[in-house]
Protein backbone atom coordinates (compact mmCIF):
# COMPACT_ATOMS: atom_id res chain seq x y z
CA UNK A 1 0.00 0.00 0.00
CA UNK A 2 1.20 3.12 -0.86
CA UNK A 3 1.71 6.02 1.70
CA UNK A 4 0.77 9.72 0.63
CA UNK A 5 1.64 12.99 1.72
CA UNK A 6 -0.60 15.63 2.84
CA UNK A 7 -1.42 17.49 -0.02
CA UNK A 8 0.49 20.60 2.66
CA UNK A 9 3.99 18.71 1.88
CA UNK A 10 3.35 18.39 -1.71
CA UNK A 11 2.07 22.53 -1.87
CA UNK A 12 5.22 23.34 0.37
CA UNK A 13 7.71 20.88 -1.92
CA UNK A 14 6.40 22.75 -5.37
CA UNK A 15 6.77 26.20 -3.43
CA UNK A 16 10.09 25.62 -2.96
CA UNK A 17 10.88 24.20 -6.36
CA UNK A 18 9.67 27.55 -7.78
CA UNK A 19 11.64 29.43 -5.67
CA UNK A 20 14.65 27.77 -6.58
CA UNK A 21 14.61 27.83 -10.10
CA UNK A 22 13.66 31.75 -10.53
CA UNK A 23 16.17 32.03 -8.29
CA UNK A 24 18.52 29.83 -10.42
CA UNK A 25 18.01 32.66 -13.09
CA UNK A 26 18.08 35.44 -10.64
CA UNK A 27 22.17 34.08 -9.51
CA UNK A 28 23.25 34.22 -13.03
CA UNK A 29 25.04 37.33 -13.36
CA UNK A 30 24.46 39.35 -17.00
CA UNK A 31 21.44 40.76 -19.07
CA UNK A 32 19.80 37.64 -20.65
CA UNK A 33 19.46 37.40 -24.41
CA UNK A 34 18.10 34.52 -26.78
CA UNK A 35 20.76 33.02 -29.47
CA UNK A 36 19.27 31.87 -32.91
CA UNK A 37 21.38 28.56 -33.74
CA UNK A 38 19.87 27.87 -36.66
CA UNK A 39 18.54 23.92 -36.43
CA UNK A 40 20.03 23.60 -33.28
CA UNK A 41 17.21 25.55 -31.88
CA UNK A 42 17.10 29.16 -29.76
CA UNK A 43 18.85 28.89 -26.26
CA UNK A 44 19.36 31.92 -23.80
CA UNK A 45 21.93 33.03 -22.29
CA UNK A 46 23.46 35.83 -19.92
CA UNK A 47 25.98 38.20 -21.34
CA UNK A 48 28.22 40.26 -18.64
CA UNK A 49 31.53 42.50 -19.19
CA UNK A 50 34.61 41.68 -16.89
CA UNK A 51 37.44 43.85 -17.50
CA UNK A 52 38.00 43.15 -21.62
CA UNK A 53 36.30 40.31 -21.92
CA UNK A 54 32.72 39.33 -22.68
CA UNK A 55 31.59 36.31 -20.42
CA UNK A 56 28.32 34.21 -21.32
CA UNK A 57 26.67 31.94 -19.60
CA UNK A 58 23.94 29.41 -20.66
CA UNK A 59 20.44 29.55 -18.71
CA UNK A 60 18.51 27.05 -21.03
CA UNK A 61 16.57 26.45 -24.45
CA UNK A 62 13.83 28.85 -25.61
CA UNK A 63 10.93 27.52 -23.89
CA UNK A 64 7.95 29.91 -22.32
CA UNK A 65 8.56 28.30 -18.78
CA UNK A 66 12.45 29.52 -19.43
CA UNK A 67 11.32 33.20 -20.59
CA UNK A 68 8.60 33.27 -17.74
CA UNK A 69 11.23 32.15 -14.96
CA UNK A 70 13.56 34.85 -16.99
CA UNK A 71 10.98 37.47 -16.53
CA UNK A 72 10.40 36.77 -12.49
CA UNK A 73 14.10 36.95 -11.96
CA UNK A 74 14.09 40.65 -12.35
CA UNK A 75 12.55 41.19 -9.19
CA UNK A 76 14.21 38.64 -7.36
CA UNK A 77 17.65 39.49 -8.06
CA UNK A 78 17.87 41.48 -4.65
CA UNK A 79 16.37 39.39 -2.34
CA UNK A 80 19.05 36.73 -1.93
CA UNK A 81 19.06 36.24 1.81
CA UNK A 82 15.46 36.47 1.98
CA UNK A 83 15.35 33.47 -0.24
CA UNK A 84 17.89 31.77 1.46
CA UNK A 85 15.81 32.17 4.87
CA UNK A 86 12.13 31.38 3.06
CA UNK A 87 14.28 27.95 1.59
CA UNK A 88 15.31 26.94 4.72
CA UNK A 89 12.31 27.29 6.53
CA UNK A 90 10.71 25.06 4.22
CA UNK A 91 12.88 22.79 3.72
CA UNK A 92 12.72 22.05 7.45
CA UNK A 93 9.24 21.65 7.18
CA UNK A 94 9.21 18.67 4.27
CA UNK A 95 12.12 16.93 6.72
CA UNK A 96 9.94 17.31 9.82
CA UNK A 97 7.07 16.00 7.53
CA UNK A 98 9.20 12.39 6.48
CA UNK A 99 10.24 13.77 2.76
CA UNK A 100 13.98 11.86 2.19
CA UNK A 101 16.90 14.22 2.86
CA UNK A 102 20.55 13.70 1.92
CA UNK A 103 23.11 13.01 3.70
CA UNK A 104 25.87 15.51 4.50
CA UNK A 105 28.41 14.57 2.11
CA UNK A 106 26.32 13.90 -0.78
CA UNK A 107 24.44 17.30 0.60
CA UNK A 108 27.79 18.81 -0.06
CA UNK A 109 28.90 17.60 -3.34
CA UNK A 110 25.58 17.96 -4.99
CA UNK A 111 25.79 22.12 -3.32
CA UNK A 112 28.92 22.08 -4.99
CA UNK A 113 28.11 20.67 -8.41
CA UNK A 114 25.44 23.25 -8.34
CA UNK A 115 27.12 25.97 -8.01
CA UNK A 116 29.84 25.11 -10.48
CA UNK A 117 26.63 24.62 -12.90
CA UNK A 118 26.51 20.71 -13.16
CA UNK A 119 23.29 20.99 -13.85
CA UNK A 120 22.64 24.17 -15.53
CA UNK A 121 24.96 22.74 -17.89
CA UNK A 122 22.93 19.40 -18.82
CA UNK A 123 24.51 17.16 -16.01
CA UNK A 124 21.01 14.44 -14.83
CA UNK A 125 20.95 13.13 -11.57
CA UNK A 126 20.32 9.29 -11.75
CA UNK A 127 20.09 6.15 -9.38
CA UNK A 128 18.84 6.20 -6.18
CA UNK A 129 19.36 9.68 -5.16
CA UNK A 130 16.98 10.51 -8.24
CA UNK A 131 14.55 8.01 -7.02
CA UNK A 132 14.46 9.52 -3.94
CA UNK A 133 13.49 13.03 -4.93
CA UNK A 134 10.30 11.36 -6.51
CA UNK A 135 9.09 11.32 -2.92
CA UNK A 136 8.16 14.63 -3.08
CA UNK A 137 7.56 15.05 -6.62
CA UNK A 138 4.91 12.29 -6.15
CA UNK A 139 3.66 13.53 -2.91
CA UNK A 140 4.43 9.64 -1.46
CA UNK A 141 6.44 8.08 1.06
CA UNK A 142 9.29 5.47 0.12
CA UNK A 143 10.41 2.37 2.05
CA UNK A 144 13.66 3.35 3.31
CA UNK A 145 15.43 0.55 2.44
CA UNK A 146 14.52 1.43 -1.56
CA UNK A 147 16.30 4.91 -0.77
CA UNK A 148 19.02 3.98 0.72
CA UNK A 149 22.76 5.47 -1.39
CA UNK A 150 25.96 7.40 -0.81
CA UNK A 151 26.86 7.04 -4.34
CA UNK A 152 26.16 10.29 -6.66
CA UNK A 153 25.59 9.87 -10.54
CA UNK A 154 25.47 12.39 -12.91
CA UNK A 155 24.43 11.77 -16.74
CA UNK A 156 24.81 13.86 -19.72
CA UNK A 157 24.52 13.66 -23.34
CA UNK A 158 27.99 14.01 -25.12
CA UNK A 159 26.78 16.45 -27.78
CA UNK A 160 25.49 18.92 -25.06
CA UNK A 161 29.03 20.73 -26.41
CA UNK A 162 27.27 21.22 -30.07
CA UNK A 163 24.59 23.46 -28.48
CA UNK A 164 25.96 25.15 -24.59
CA UNK A 165 28.60 27.15 -25.10
CA UNK A 166 29.94 27.21 -21.50
CA UNK A 167 31.34 25.21 -18.62
CA UNK A 168 31.39 24.61 -15.27
CA UNK A 169 33.11 27.59 -13.63
CA UNK A 170 35.06 26.55 -11.11
CA UNK A 171 36.44 23.36 -12.81
CA UNK A 172 34.88 20.13 -11.49
CA UNK A 173 38.17 18.62 -10.77
CA UNK A 174 39.37 21.89 -8.48
CA UNK A 175 35.83 21.46 -6.79
CA UNK A 176 36.36 18.15 -6.60
CA UNK A 177 39.68 18.63 -4.69
CA UNK A 178 37.87 21.06 -2.29
CA UNK A 179 35.99 18.39 -1.10
CA UNK A 180 38.76 16.10 -0.33
CA UNK A 181 37.84 13.79 -4.12
CA UNK A 182 40.68 12.04 -5.92
CA UNK A 183 39.95 10.25 -9.42
CA UNK A 184 39.71 6.66 -8.93
CA UNK A 185 41.81 4.21 -10.80
CA UNK A 186 39.65 2.33 -13.48
CA UNK A 187 40.55 -0.05 -16.19
CA UNK A 188 40.97 3.08 -19.12
CA UNK A 189 44.24 2.62 -20.35
CA UNK A 190 44.63 6.42 -20.72
CA UNK A 191 44.21 6.95 -17.21
CA UNK A 192 40.64 9.04 -18.07
CA UNK A 193 38.35 8.93 -14.92
CA UNK A 194 35.09 8.74 -14.91
CA UNK A 195 34.41 8.13 -10.79
CA UNK A 196 35.68 10.25 -8.40
CA UNK A 197 35.94 9.33 -4.73
CA UNK A 198 36.07 11.36 -1.76
CA UNK A 199 38.55 10.57 1.50
CA UNK A 200 38.14 9.09 4.19
CA UNK A 201 36.24 5.11 5.55
CA UNK A 202 33.26 4.62 2.90
CA UNK A 203 33.39 7.96 1.34
CA UNK A 204 30.73 9.37 -1.04
CA UNK A 205 31.93 8.39 -4.58
CA UNK A 206 30.83 10.44 -8.01
CA UNK A 207 30.33 8.83 -11.16
CA UNK A 208 29.51 10.42 -14.19
CA UNK A 209 27.96 8.40 -17.51
CA UNK A 210 27.11 9.36 -21.05
CA UNK A 211 24.65 6.93 -23.18
CA UNK A 212 26.12 4.41 -25.51
CA UNK A 213 25.46 5.59 -29.22
CA UNK A 214 28.12 4.03 -31.28
CA UNK A 215 29.27 -0.17 -30.16
CA UNK A 216 32.74 1.20 -30.17
CA UNK A 217 32.59 4.29 -27.37
CA UNK A 218 33.66 3.63 -23.82
CA UNK A 219 34.48 6.61 -22.34
CA UNK A 220 33.59 10.21 -23.64
CA UNK A 221 34.80 13.58 -22.56
CA UNK A 222 31.43 15.90 -21.36
CA UNK A 223 33.40 19.31 -22.95
CA UNK A 224 30.57 21.51 -20.63
CA UNK A 225 31.64 19.70 -17.40
CA UNK A 226 34.96 19.03 -17.92
CA UNK A 227 34.99 15.26 -17.02
CA UNK A 228 34.99 12.19 -19.08
CA UNK A 229 32.00 9.83 -18.49
CA UNK A 230 31.44 5.80 -19.28
CA UNK A 231 29.34 5.30 -22.19
CA UNK A 232 26.75 2.92 -20.81
CA UNK A 233 23.76 1.47 -23.40
CA UNK A 234 19.99 2.53 -22.76
CA UNK A 235 20.77 5.41 -20.90
CA UNK A 236 19.57 8.23 -23.62
CA UNK A 237 15.62 7.01 -22.98
CA UNK A 238 16.32 7.79 -19.05
CA UNK A 239 17.83 11.40 -19.52
CA UNK A 240 15.56 12.76 -22.30
CA UNK A 241 13.30 15.79 -21.55
CA UNK A 242 14.92 15.38 -17.82
CA UNK A 243 13.13 17.35 -14.80
CA UNK A 244 14.17 19.98 -12.40
CA UNK A 245 14.37 18.65 -8.49
CA UNK A 246 15.11 20.12 -5.43
CA UNK A 247 17.34 18.17 -2.81
CA UNK A 248 16.39 18.57 0.56
CA UNK A 249 20.03 20.13 2.61
CA UNK A 250 20.26 23.55 3.35
CA UNK A 251 17.70 25.94 1.83
CA UNK A 252 18.12 23.32 -1.03
CA UNK A 253 20.14 22.33 -3.88
CA UNK A 254 18.26 22.53 -7.00
CA UNK A 255 18.95 19.55 -9.63
CA UNK A 256 17.21 17.78 -12.23
CA UNK A 257 16.39 14.22 -12.51
CA UNK A 258 14.64 12.09 -15.12
CA UNK A 259 10.76 11.93 -15.37
CA UNK A 260 9.46 9.37 -13.19
CA UNK A 261 8.22 7.45 -15.93
CA UNK A 262 11.11 7.12 -17.89
CA UNK A 263 13.47 6.20 -14.92
CA UNK A 264 10.53 3.66 -14.00
CA UNK A 265 10.28 2.07 -17.36
CA UNK A 266 14.10 1.70 -17.30
CA UNK A 267 14.34 0.15 -14.06
CA UNK A 268 12.75 -2.58 -15.96
CA UNK A 269 15.46 -2.97 -18.68
CA UNK A 270 18.29 -2.22 -16.01
CA UNK A 271 16.73 -5.06 -14.26
CA UNK A 272 16.88 -7.91 -16.55
CA UNK A 273 20.73 -7.08 -17.45
CA UNK A 274 21.99 -7.46 -13.91
CA UNK A 275 25.02 -9.91 -13.41
CA UNK A 276 23.55 -12.89 -11.52
CA UNK A 277 26.43 -11.65 -8.91
CA UNK A 278 23.93 -8.61 -8.99
CA UNK A 279 20.40 -10.00 -7.65
CA UNK A 280 20.53 -7.68 -4.75
CA UNK A 281 20.89 -4.76 -6.81
CA UNK A 282 18.07 -6.40 -9.77
CA UNK A 283 15.44 -6.72 -6.81
CA UNK A 284 15.93 -3.61 -5.95
CA UNK A 285 15.35 -1.59 -9.39
CA UNK A 286 12.28 -4.10 -9.60
CA UNK A 287 10.79 -3.16 -6.16
CA UNK A 288 11.48 0.76 -7.28
CA UNK A 289 10.14 0.23 -10.31
CA UNK A 290 7.57 -1.26 -8.76
CA UNK A 291 6.64 1.73 -6.51
CA UNK A 292 6.96 4.08 -9.38
CA UNK A 293 4.50 2.01 -11.78
CA UNK A 294 1.98 1.87 -8.91
CA UNK A 295 1.78 5.38 -8.48
CA UNK A 296 1.96 6.37 -11.31
CA UNK A 297 -0.69 4.59 -13.18
CA UNK A 298 -2.59 6.40 -10.33
CA UNK A 299 -1.37 9.60 -10.92
CA UNK A 300 0.01 9.80 -14.71
CA UNK A 301 -0.84 6.86 -16.36
CA UNK A 302 -0.75 8.68 -20.40
CA UNK A 303 2.83 9.61 -18.71
CA UNK A 304 3.58 6.13 -17.83
CA UNK A 305 1.90 4.40 -20.66
CA UNK A 306 3.75 6.69 -23.56
CA UNK A 307 7.34 6.05 -22.19
CA UNK A 308 6.37 2.31 -21.93
CA UNK A 309 5.60 1.82 -25.32
CA UNK A 310 8.39 4.38 -26.54
CA UNK A 311 10.91 1.81 -24.43
CA UNK A 312 8.45 -1.42 -26.11
CA UNK A 313 8.68 -0.11 -29.80
CA UNK A 314 12.53 1.13 -29.56
CA UNK A 315 13.52 -2.54 -30.62
CA UNK A 316 13.90 -5.95 -30.09
CA UNK A 317 16.57 -6.09 -27.42
CA UNK A 318 14.52 -3.31 -25.33
CA UNK A 319 11.39 -5.11 -25.49
CA UNK A 320 13.27 -8.59 -24.52
CA UNK A 321 14.17 -7.26 -21.36
CA UNK A 322 11.38 -5.72 -20.29
CA UNK A 323 9.63 -9.32 -20.89
CA UNK A 324 12.19 -10.65 -18.86
CA UNK A 325 11.66 -8.43 -15.92
CA UNK A 326 7.86 -8.68 -16.27
CA UNK A 327 7.77 -12.34 -15.62
CA UNK A 328 9.69 -12.18 -12.40
CA UNK A 329 7.27 -9.89 -10.56
CA UNK A 330 3.75 -10.64 -10.78
CA UNK A 331 2.54 -7.15 -9.57
CA UNK A 332 4.71 -5.52 -12.44
CA UNK A 333 2.86 -7.74 -15.25
CA UNK A 334 -0.79 -6.70 -13.83
CA UNK A 335 0.23 -2.50 -13.89
CA UNK A 336 1.46 -3.07 -17.15
CA UNK A 337 -1.00 -4.98 -18.21
CA UNK A 338 -3.40 -2.10 -16.80
CA UNK A 339 -1.54 -0.05 -19.15
CA UNK A 340 -3.36 -1.43 -22.04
Amino acid sequence: MVRSFPLSVHTTYQDLLQAHLVQAVSDIPGLPFVRDMGKKGKYWYARQRIGDRTVQKYIGPDTPDIRQRIDMAKTARSERKAFERRCASLVAQLRAAGVPTLDRNSGKLLHAMEKAGVFRLGGTLVGTHAFRLYSAELGVQFDDSLAVTEDVDIAAFENLKLVIEDEADPALPETFRDLNLQPAAGLDRRHRPTRWVMGGEGGTEVEFLVPRMREDSEILKLEPLGVYAQALPFLNFLIAEPIAAVALYRSGVLVQVPRPERYAVHKLIVAARRRTSSALKAKKDIAQAEILFEVLLEDRPAELAEAFQIAIEIGPKWRKAIEMTLKRSAKLTALAEELG
